[in-house]
């Protein structure tokens, strides 16, 4: 799939510039009904955002207008019921052949209005400047879920368990996050007996406009679990990042998920300039898959085995 900017890494950059939303979930945000098992459940009464919410006690038509809640969606079972999603999830498998997608930034409300969902799952990156996209949607009693992307591991947790209670399957989302945590758990196990922990780079933007993370990111925790360091570890957050820094850091190893050029290793190979970091001089620099590494939710497991292959493949 060739774009003239990766979608998940869109995702990354457009997030970037409209942070500021929590990701951490309110207390006192859920209400007992009862399931068809006459089981107490609880339905959560704030989303993700802060945003008062009241969730259906029957959801059959969903749509969502983020990649992330999609993925997580499909792999809780629901992936039948999502009648129409953003237009950065057409290649996501799982999802109906005909269903209608959407631009996230600028959705047409009234054709969204006509599907008629029980409820929509959002990313706060649709708001821009207090623009609220899906306000229509609201005043006529549509129940519009709001979650942020999250920058941290413990954050997708919670967004996992959120979306699972949502849809009033609490054990399966329970059940994601630790199959989750046990896997993070291996690499952990494997990653204390590493001494000389090698210095990654990890490009999510190719040049001219390269782009990276520092601290307060999920894909650093990552870095981290598998026994490496980020080389801009000393840096906060995304960060737009300049050939002298890269010069500078001299990384042992380079990541990078852009899939909007062709052969993204072989262009860092061969860029003039870069030939005495230390990954280029000993060929250590790899692909990882851009969607599981740039999306916050259950597959960052697929990610963390391909660097951790990558950045240690006598470890691992």
């Amino acid at each position: 799939m060739k774009k003239l900017i990766s979608i998940a890494t869109l995702i990354i950059l457009v997030a970037v510039i409209f942070t500021g939303c929590t990701s951490e979930e309110p207390q006192n945000t859920k209400e007992p009904i009862q399931d068809q098992t006459n089981e107490e459940i609880s339905l959560p009464t704030v989303d993700r955002a802060g945003n008062e919410i009241k969730v259906p006690e029957e959801i059959n038509k969903i749509i969502t207008m983020a990649p992330s809640i999609a993925e997580t969606l499909i792999a809780l079972d629901f992936g039948d019921k999502i009648i129409a999603a953003d237009t950065q999830s057409t290649d996501i498998e799982g999802l109906s052949k005909n269903i209608e997608y959407f631009d996230l930034m600028t959705p047409d409300i009234e054709k969204l209005i006509e599907l008629k969902p029980d409820v929509v799952f959002a990313s706060t990156m649709s708001i821009v400047e207090g623009n609220d996209p899906f306000k229509p949607l609201k005043d006529l009693g549509i129940c519009v879920i709001y979650i942020p992307s999250s920058n941290s591991i413990e954050a997708i947790y919670e967004d996992t368990i959120f979306i699972a209670d949502v849809m009033q399957v609490h054990e399966k989302g329970q059940k994601i996050v630790d199959d989750m945590q046990a896997k993070i758990d291996e690499f952990k196990e494997k990653s204390a007996s590493i001494e000389n922990k090698k210095t990654v780079y990890f490009e999510i933007a190719a040049a001219p406009y390269m782009y990276s993370f520092g601290k307060g990111v999920f894909l650093n925790e990552m870095i981290e679990i598998i026994g490496a360091e980020n080389a801009l570890g000393n840096q906060e957050s995304w960060i737009a990042v300049s050939e002298e820094t890269i010069l500078a850091a001299n990384p042992d190893v380079i990541i990078t998920n852009v899939n909007y050029v062709e052969n993204p290793t072989d262009e860092i190979l061969s860029r003039n300039g870069w030939e005495n970091i230390t990954a280029i001089k000993k060929k250590q620099v790899y692909y990882v898959d851009n969607m599981a590494s740039s999306l916050p939710n259950q597959n960052i497991i697929i990610a963390l085995e391909q660097m951790a292959k990558a950045i240690y493949p006598d470890v691992y």
